[in-house]
């Protein structure tokens, strides 16, 4: 039953979409038409759209009406669980054979009782995450501590962006991201990548459309796999020098398992982030990231988190650096940057000697472009293989499948590609380069 109150109604419409009665795209009813069969007043229902706007669950279209936004910010069905008897490459996950050990990790890791009022970030992981940070070329001048990298995104935009800003966004891009710059009321503006990172073009396109913020995946684009090359960090750097205004965020979340160098666009800006988080290099449980960026940025980020959980917990803090100072689990760390690699690149050939066109510069992913995603997935299924359907990662961008390599074998490689190539045939046409 539809609530009385702007409040009520607002959640019941959001337990509908949150229960599927609703569905991305649909359209409410005019705000007049709905206060009538509800006996309501139109004022009450207007209020509740606009709490539901402010939510980002609906999105106003002038006078074609109120929709329920693509991606709205509800506690949505977890992803179905892998089959049985499929093959995970679908999971986005890192190896959990290539993880350091964490229950040894913390047996090393000590440290002094932390009361109130004692300093949020712990000294010996400031010191050594900073001496990183610098050997990359990223200032670490201010250094604050977050719980993962999608809460130091959050904390960052909420410190400098208004709702109905634009941010530039990759496409195909994270969908965490993309769902956030929703709930935040924010609007995304994709912008195209390739092996290189986003493409200057497309910044181009969208400074010249007045954004106030670019989020931007240094290394390990997650789906495509990009790496910001040295050439092309300098050639966006000089885009951005005539937009000082702009807030550039980094988001390095596989940092030393992303398999190849960091080469930063953030340089010395007015307005910047950059946020460094542990959860693929030491496993998704260790919530921690390291953010660094403009002293007013990080200032706001310290000063709101201040509020609300105060700090990150000094035993995991402690527990980070200890890793990042254990000579043997650097080592692990390497290894398994190589490996992933590898694994990257047996994907990558096996993909192209069958004539697909496979993009994965770096990361744990491998991106292929197919003609009908659900069809394709379905196929792959069929095969004995889950993937990952790419419609959740675009916005504008070409049909893709997304495939996790990081835990493959690379004698399957052939396999999975035979697979890919039989579904491909199966759909009549495809997008092969040979």
């Amino acid at each position: 039953m539809l609530g009385r109150s702007a409040d009520e109604l607002a959640v019941d419409i959001e337990r509908r979409v949150a229960d599927h009665e609703l569905l991305p795209g649909d359209r409410l009813p005019p705000v007049r038409v709905l206060a009538t069969e509800l006996d309501l007043a139109p004022n009450t229902v207007a209020a509740a759209y606009r709490r539901l706007g402010e939510r980002g669950i609906t999105i106003g279209r002038g006078r074609m009406g109120t929709f329920i936004a693509d991606r709205p910010p509800v506690m949505l069905p977890a992803d179905p669980e892998v089959r049985e008897g499929l093959q995970d490459l679908s999971s986005g996950n890192p190896d959990p054979d290539l993880l350091p050990d964490l229950c040894s990790a913390l047996q090393e890791s000590s440290g002094p009782t932390v009361l109130y009022g004692d300093p949020s970030v712990d000294e010996e992981l400031a010191e050594r995450g900073a001496r990183l940070l610098v050997a990359d070329g990223v200032s670490a001048d201010h250094l604050a501590v977050v719980s993962g990298g999608l809460d130091g995104m959050e904390r960052v935009l909420q410190a400098h962006v208004r709702r109905g800003d634009r941010v530039a966004i990759e496409d195909p891009g994270y969908p965490a991201v993309i769902d956030l710059i929703g709930a935040l009321g924010l609007v995304a503006v994709p912008m195209d990548v390739d092996d290189d990172g986003p493409q200057s073009d497309s910044l181009e396109t969208a400074l010249d459309r007045g954004i106030a913020a670019v989020i931007v995946t240094p290394r390990a684009q997650n789906p495509f796999g990009s790496a910001v090359s040295s050439g092309r960090a300098s050639v966006l750097r000089s885009s951005l020098d005539r937009f000082p205004d702009v807030l550039v965020i980094e988001d390095d979340h596989a940092a030393a398992v992303a398999g190849v160098p960091m080469h930063s666009i953030a340089g010395d800006r007015e307005r910047w982030a950059t946020i460094r988080s542990a959860a693929k290099t030491y496993g998704p449980d260790v919530r921690l990231a390291l953010l660094t960026g403009d002293q007013t940025t990080v200032r706001r980020v310290e000063g709101r988190q201040r509020l609300g959980p105060g700090w990150v917990s000094h035993v995991l803090q402690r527990l980070v650096a200890q890793m990042m100072g254990d000579p043997a689990i650097n080592s692990e760390v390497a290894l398994a940057a190589d490996l992933y690699a590898f694994r990257r690149q047996t994907m990558l050939e096996a993909l192209r000697e069958r004539g697909f066109e496979a993009f994965g510069a770096s990361g744990l992913n491998v991106w292929v472009p197919v003609p009908d995603e659900a069809a394709a997935e379905r196929s792959m299924e069929r095969r004995g293989f889950s993937v990952r359907p790419g419609g959740r990662f675009r916005i504008r961008s070409a049909p893709a499948l997304r495939l996790t390599v990081a835990s493959l074998d690379e004698s399957d490689a052939g396999r999975v590609a035979d697979a890919l190539l039989e579904a491909v045939s199966d759909l009549g046409t495809g997008t092969r380069t040979a």
